[in-house]
């Protein structure tokens, strides 16, 4: 347990020395090939939630911060993949349809 608890702290530092260096920006990651070369850019999906609608949406729900974001393609069908940390150092990970803003 003491291990994990080392883990919650060490990410933490890294989400606040983040959060320092990029004056509050949540730094985004894109896999799709078209976009993938502009990491703070925001990603529109077409008729649907654009990826910082989605943050936005997700840190207001679950009342934690949103350290990693991808974008993942099956078919047609986009989702992003949002990592999440709670003021208690708990991580997990959140995928939210980008067509409509479901949370999956």
């Amino acid at each position: 347990m003491r291990t994990s608890s080392s883990i919650a702290i060490v990410l933490a530092s890294l989400v606040l020395t983040l959060d320092t260096v990029t004056g509050g920006r949540v730094f985004m990651r894109s896999t799709s090939p078209a976009v993938a070369g502009s990491a703070h850019s925001p990603v529109v999906a077409s008729a649907g939630v654009s990826m910082d609608q989605a943050v936005k949406m997700v840190e207001q729900r679950f009342r934690a911060r949103v350290v990693r974001v991808e974008t993942q393609h099956d078919g047609s069908h986009k989702i992003y993949v949002l990592r999440l940390l709670n003021d208690a150092g708990h991580v997990w990970t959140v995928r939210v349809d980008a067509a409509n803003g479901e949370v999956l």
